[in-house]
């Protein structure tokens, strides 16, 4: 029967003469939709300021807490590996300090023309010409191209080849053009010598 009377009441009872004033004369109904509406919204609403900023905070620290994570275990990674990077970077070291000592330098482009014309002198051939052209700036050396002329049979040309390819210092060989000579069993060679040296930009510029 209290059901009934409950259900009676909401019936009769008009939303539209609601007063906050006289809650207590609310039907029972009434009265405990009211409240689970206002508890639901106090809940809402607390979430929203109180839990919500919490865990966005938490999720900013758990993406920061994996980030270092990860930076721990790079920098684990180098630190385990550290002396073997030392050890590459010494050898590199050396190896870059060989590659340069091999590198003539201007004071010493002389002393290489001077090796070639001995080693065209020393396999009998004739040097008709040797001169060194212009230098070529690239972007990490410089490039000394010298133009060779000689003259002389073809067994002599090709061991004069081989020798200046054994040269101490590094050269590099190009542009070959052999022709016959005029009255006799010797050739004409043309060729291009390349030597290097390192690009100081402090110094080229």
């Amino acid at each position: 029967m209290a059901f009934q009377d409950a259900l009676k009441e909401l019936k009769e009872f008009d939303v539209n003469n609601i007063d906050f004033n006289t809650v207590g004369t609310w039907p029972i109904l009434v009265k405990s939709i009211v409240w689970a509406v206002v508890f639901v919204g106090v809940v809402v609403g607390g979430y929203f300021q109180l839990i919500e900023p919490l865990r966005l905070e938490l999720e900013k620290v758990t993406a920061k807490e994996q980030d270092l994570r990860q930076e721990f275990k790079t920098k684990a990674f180098k630190a385990a590996n550290l002396a073997a990077y030392r050890k590459q970077m010494i050898e590199m070291e050396e190896t870059f300090g060989a590659l340069l000592s091999q590198l003539p330098t201007d004071t010493e482009v002389p002393g290489l023309l001077e090796d070639i014309t001995e080693e065209g002198v020393s396999n009998g051939l004739e040097i008709t010409s040797i001169q060194l052209q212009p230098e070529v700036r690239k972007e990490f050396y410089v490039e000394l191209p010298i133009s060779i002329q000689v003259k002389g049979p073809y067994h002599d040309l090709a061991a004069f080849v081989s020798g200046i390819a054994g040269l101490p210092r590094i050269v590099t060989l190009h542009d070959f053009k052999i022709g016959g000579a005029k009255g006799g069993i010797d050739l004409n060679m043309s060729i291009t010598a390349k030597t290097y040296r390192y690009r100081d930009p402090e110094v080229d510029g």
